[in-house]
């Protein structure tokens, strides 16, 4: 199914070319004075300058061609707007086509190809903090909306489970547990095994490797003779990074988890370790490889460029690795599992640089095919009050973990304080409460944009907030309670008010508002339509006594687009990761 816009646009653009002056001057765009009409196009100026006529002579035949048409109104307009308003019959006909539509009229623009996306970054041995919120929730959210849209997406978390952090911890457990058997000179991988450990004791022993690394030059040499040795294949020090993986991955899971965040892929970098001998070799053969002062480099600046793009330094002068080697090797792996027409990335916008010598140096010398789409949606930061990067009040970095159960507790208050029926599992539903409140606070904004993060805000039930909408679903499902079963299940036969037109018109524009979420790869337009419909249904329900009208034809009319609003919504907020409530 198409989209509203591009359906107009197909009518108008053959009524531009029905009077000779092209079809590709037919686009039409939402009106911005929906005060006059719902649709607009402009195409009329350019037609004119090409054809040396008046814009109103060319919108007025264009018009023309347009009037007696069954699905629209159409009126030129001084100094040369067309302006486009929908009939209610066919408002009415195109809810009921949506409400018919497995997509919801969702259109299929990406049937067919393949995405992998790359999000979450945790590190192993670290607990997850509010720095991971945005890449976890917009990733998760944007896979999602890639699978409406018809494509198959695949996320991969892409753990740092490789690096320095690794020999800091087990550079510390060997010296707070030197009885361990795994430290011991004899360690036997068929016999012997790791103690196990668990998250709380994790979390804390990297902090006091990685602060002890800084003065204890002995302690800092000993953990990167451990990293090296590990990453040779080490058995007893790979014994410890395995009992490492499981309790780190668990609580990852756990957190992830609370928060409606999942992956296909519990990959790291240790898993492209072993695509590193080919990638190198991929590089050797392109000819672009080259020394420069031991290290080895590809050159990656294009002469287009506005500002320095350093070459990529894949291996450094004592052929250790850096995150480029397994970045490139991880896009090796991607494209030998899955071949994919695409491959998005979600991390914070200071990366930007990094990405674009990666991509380049990946197409540059063979690791990936041209056609191959590589994209790095760099996202803002979550600010606080101060306009700086969220922090406790004594200054630290807040655990993730600690920002889901605060939120958590100020919406249990919120919900203890509302005027709301007190059902059920309150916690239970405080949480679905201040996630939804969390997220949606968070993807109504673009992506690259940095917001301030305002817990009493969040929490509104008014406004553009994850609560509303929340209440909105509620509303429309006890109304379908109440109506009894099978209401709604008839399609909207016409249109009998203003709020019903309203309502409509917002319904109908949905499908434009996945296929702009897609093309830039941001949850906040679908974020805008969801508030926009809920805004539309408020008012409809509100102007309509929906229950209590005494005609049957209407009241089935409009439980249908209670039913059809609901669908939309909910199929909304599961786009962004948010689980709708029964009771509220």
């Amino acid at each position: 199914m198409n989209t509203i816009t591009k359906d107009l646009s197909a009518a108008v653009g053959a009524a531009f070319e029905e009077c000779g002056y092209g079809a590709s001057h037919g686009i039409v765009t939402p009106s911005n004075r929906p005060e006059l009409c719902q649709f607009q196009c402009n195409g009329a100026f350019a037609a004119a300058k090409k054809h040396g006529v008046a814009p109103m002579v060319v919108a007025a035949e264009v018009a023309e061609r347009l009037q007696g048409g069954t699905f629209c109104r159409a009126e030129a307009v001084k100094p040369g707007f067309i302006n486009i308003t929908l009939t209610d019959e066919y408002l009415a006909a195109r809810c009921a086509e949506i409400a018919l539509d497995p997509f919801l009229g969702v259109p299929q623009t990406g049937a067919g190809s393949t995405v992998v996306v790359d999000y979450g970054g945790a590190n192993v041995a670290k607990p997850l903090h509010v720095g991971h919120l945005r890449a976890a929730i917009i990733g998760e959210a944007v896979k999602r909306l890639a699978r409406a849209s018809g494509m198959k997406a695949i996320g991969d978390v892409h753990m740092g489970d490789w690096g320095l952090q690794m020999g800091l911890v087990i550079a510390q457990l060997s010296e707070q547990n030197p009885h361990w058997r795994c430290f011991a000179p004899d360690f036997d991988p068929e016999k012997d095994t790791v103690p196990p450990l668990n998250v709380d004791e994790l979390n804390d022993i990297y902090p006091e490797a990685s602060k002890r690394s800084k003065t204890d030059a002995e302690f800092n040499e000993k953990a990167h003779r451990i990293t090296a040795e590990l990453q040779a294949g080490h058995p007893a020090y790979t014994a410890v990074w395995r009992e490492i993986m499981r309790v780190s991955v668990d609580d990852l899971k756990r957190n992830y988890g609370r928060l409606r965040v999942s992956f296909e892929l519990w990959y790291g970098e240790s898993d492209a370790e072993k695509y590193v001998p080919d990638m190198m070799e991929i590089l050797r053969s392109s000819g672009f490889l080259r020394f420069s002062d031991g290290a080895q480099i590809v050159d990656v600046e294009e002469p287009g460029d506005t500002a320095p793009v350093p070459p990529v330094i894949v291996k450094k002068s004592d052929n250790s690795n850096m995150y480029a080697t397994t970045d490139l090797a991880t896009l090796l792996q991607r494209e030998r599992d899955f071949s994919p027409d695409e491959i998005w990335y979600f991390t914070d916008k200071r990366q930007n640089l990094h990405f674009k010598q990666v991509f380049r140096c990946a197409k540059k010398t063979g690791i990936v095919p041209e056609k191959t789409g590589l994209f790095h949606m760099g996202f803002g930061t979550m600010n606080g009050p101060d306009g700086k990067p969220f922090k406790t009040r004594e200054g630290g970095v807040m655990r993730l973990s600690e920002l889901l159960d605060s939120v958590t507790a100020a919406a249990l208050s919120k919900l203890k304080d509302s005027e709301f029926v007190q059902e059920g599992d309150q916690t239970a539903l405080a949480e679905k409460v201040g996630i939804a409140a969390l997220k949606f606070g968070d993807m109504i904004n673009h992506p690259t944009k940095d917001y301030v993060f305002d817990m009493d805000k969040l929490l509104s039930f008014e406004g553009k907030t994850g609560v509303y909408l929340l209440y909105t679903v509620t509303r429309i499902n006890s109304i379908l309670r109440k109506a009894g079963p099978g209401s709604g299940e008839a399609p909207p036969s016409g249109v009998y008010s203003a709020s019903e037109r309203d309502l409509m018109l917002t319904l109908v524009m949905t499908g434009d508002a996945y296929e702009h979420a897609l093309a830039e790869r941001s949850p906040s337009y679908i974020c805008d339509n969801a508030y926009r419909t809920a805004v539309a249904f408020s008012r409809f329900y509100h102007e309509n006594h929906i229950l209590t009208e005494q005609d049957p034809v209407k009241r089935s009319s409009w439980l249908a687009l209670c039913r059809l609003t609901g669908r939309l919504l909910t199929a909304q907020l599961d786009v962004l990761g948010i689980e709708t409530v029964e009771n509220m």
